[in-house]
């Protein structure tokens, strides 16, 4: 089988893949389930290899074969759009067979376990499987079950790993560093709805492996119990937390995975925790602002700071998304497709 080449590092990443271990041992693992277990080098060994693709990206041309005669199920058990656009377009610019499950359709409606799906989808003999469930751990069931490596696209409240990644490629782009020098000591505030939010789990993580002072703000009733535990400083006034901030990243309130009250009101914690132009002006003076979508504009974020020129990056997120999701399908098929080094 020939071997596809990557197209080359963009000027400013020259020079960076020798710090990696050669071949597989740049990315052992099998799948992408979690950014928990993964090695600092191998975090930037996967924004390294995304770097490549957002070049791609930005061609008249972008499609590729790298991943020509292979096929992609992205089996979506939780509904989803942006994240699985992503990673169809992801998939398909890539060259590959990309075919789309939903939840709506899906046999588990009619009261099939989970396992028999996972062994439905392993006798189709994809390549590889990305997936997305309302229940932490699902993910991981089905990957023990099938053959090919599995990409988790966010279970329950567990992880959502290609989140983290992107959303460190759109720091490391807009600050202009390569590598992961630049985030030691980057002060980054995460505020929202912490104790529901895989997102926050996976870039606390990412963060901090890579060095990053990360502080996490969120009301009483939804910031996790013993949260110092994973090296962040927690904090209920978002005043206090945003003071020097280089990086907001703001979440929504995720309704879905409440049963309860816990917040008074929407309008109280707007007032409290919602980003507003004279909020963020607690923070450093070149802040930046960060929201993995959906956003509830006039909640969380006023609509004057989510479009801020230069200090949003929400859109530029969505852009390194596909980067990202390209950069580890093409990483975890590697192997698959007999490229030297991977065997």
């Amino acid at each position: 089988m020939t071997s596809f080449q990557l197209p080359p590092l963009p000027a400013s990443s020259a020079g960076q893949a020798s710090r990696f271990p050669a071949g597989s041992l740049a990315f052992p693992h099998r799948g992408l389930l979690g950014i928990a277990g993964l090695a600092p080098h191998e975090i930037l060994f996967l924004l390294d290899e995304a770097e490549r693709w957002v070049e791609l990206n930005r061609q008249p041309t972008k499609r590729v074969e790298a991943l020509r005669g292979l096929t992609i199920i992205n089996a979506f058990f939780e509904n989803s759009t942006r994240t699985l656009l992503s990673f169809e377009i992801a998939g398909k610019r890539l060259g590959a067979d990309v075919v789309n499950m939903h939840a709506a359709t899906s046999s588990v409606k009619k009261g099939e376990t989970l396992i028999d799906t996972a062994m439905t989808l392993n006798a189709m003999r994809a390549d590889a499987i990305v997936i997305r469930h309302a229940s932490s751990g699902a993910v991981r069931l089905i990957a023990d079950k099938v053959d090919c490596p599995v990409l988790n696209a966010g279970d329950g409240q567990h992880e959502h790993p290609t989140q983290a990644l992107l959303d460190a490629l759109t720091i490391r782009q807009s600050l202009n560093f390569t590598g992961g020098e630049g985030f030691v000591g980057l002060k980054v505030v995460i505020c929202g709805d912490i104790l529901h939010s895989r997102v926050a789990r996976s870039n606390i993580l990412s963060l901090t492996a890579l060095g990053a002072d990360v502080r996490v703000c969120a009301p009483p009733a939804l910031m996790p119990e013993g949260i110092e535990q994973m090296r962040v400083t927690p904090y209920h006034d978002f005043d206090k937390a945003l003071e020097g901030a280089e990086v907001v990243m703001m979440l929504r309130l995720q309704n879905e995975r409440m049963t309860g009250q816990f917040i008074p009101s929407p309008r109280e914690y707007r007032h409290l925790y919602g980003l507003s132009p004279a909020r963020l002006a607690r923070a450093h003076p070149d802040a930046v602002v960060m929201h993995p979508g959906p956003m509830n504009r006039g909640i969380e974020i006023d609509s004057t700071v989510a479009d801020l020129p230069e200090r949003s990056l929400i859109t530029r997120q969505v852009e390194m998304g596909v980067a990202v999701r390209m950069a580890a399908l093409e990483i975890l098929t590697r192997r698959a497709r007999g490229m030297e080094g991977w065997a």
